[in-house]
């Protein structure tokens, strides 16, 4: 039940930072998007025992995070929440690739495990880059920088009410979890069966709401166009600050930023 509540809070939660006015919140959503897509790409795009050339990024998204405001802590949740999915990925990796590549002063590290560091470490920052845009954006805003930049308005339309279906199936969840529990005692009702029951009749349940919520929709006056609160405009500083974070991050990638700091501070110490 907690788990529950907690992970409709957070959802909810994401809204909230979404509503906050600061620098990055300002900004046009369709500069945050081509921006966090740019900045995916280069992550996913660097070789697969790449490690140190990507902590440049870590960098860039943690002074995101600070603009925008991002508390770090949930961020951090959300990445230990999801990471068993990039743990069970690479998790075989040190077994089939057990090459040594580079010593750690006298202890040999096996290409596996350089693979499986760097499939964690890009899991967290495309993971981390997609929440700090949705936290600055909302998800009406995402969905509308979509539409904006030429995806299928039905797509665009089709996402957005998915996403507030997630609230839906969570608050019916919820209830119906409520009811069986003040129902059920010593340990009755929690068989596998019984489960099977209560998804199959959570499914109708939310079907039927999700048709009321879209009969009174319609009788709103909703045509499929998107509103968000901030009407979006493309002014000349959302081109320079996309420009000047694409420039930042093309660099990043074309240049080993870590071998090149090291290489200065060896020069200062010699």
């Amino acid at each position: 039940m907690a788990n529950i509540e907690s992970a409709l809070h957070d959802l909810g939660y994401l809204d909230t930072l979404a509503a906050k006015d600061t620098t990055i919140h300002r900004l046009d959503p369709r500069v945050k998007v081509l921006t966090a897509v740019v900045f995916a790409l280069c992550v996913v795009s660097f070789d697969k025992y790449v490690i140190a050339a990507m902590l440049p990024f870590a960098l860039f998204l943690s002074l995101i995070m600070g603009l925008g405001d991002i508390p770090a802590h949930f961020v951090l949740k959300k990445l230990v929440l999801v990471s068993p999915f990039a743990l069970l990925l690479g998790m075989f990796n040190p077994f089939l690739d057990q090459q040594t590549l580079l010593y750690l002063g006298p202890m040999p590290i096996s290409g596996g495990w350089l693979s499986f560091v760097s499939i964690l470490l890009r899991f967290c920052l495309t993971v981390g880059a997609m929440l700090t845009l949705i936290a600055t954006t909302g998800f009406n805003g995402v969905c509308m920088a979509l539409e904006k930049m030429g995806v299928p308005k039905i797509f665009a339309v089709q996402l957005l009410v998915l996403y507030r279906y997630i609230f839906v199936l969570m608050a019916e969840g919820q209830r119906m979890y409520r009811a069986r529990t003040l129902r059920s005692f010593q340990g009755r009702g929690a068989e596998m069966k019984t489960f099977a029951h209560l998804i199959g009749t959570l499914l109708l349940r939310t079907l039927d709401r999700a048709e009321r919520i879209h009969l009174a929709m319609l009788c709103r006056g909703f045509d499929g166009t998107i509103h968000i609160r901030r009407v979006p405009r493309l002014t000349a500083r959302d081109i320079l600050l996309f420009t000047l974070s694409n420039v930042i991050l093309i660099s990043m990638r074309r240049y080993d930023c870590s071998l090149l700091l090291g290489q200065w501070l060896t020069g200062l110490v010699q």
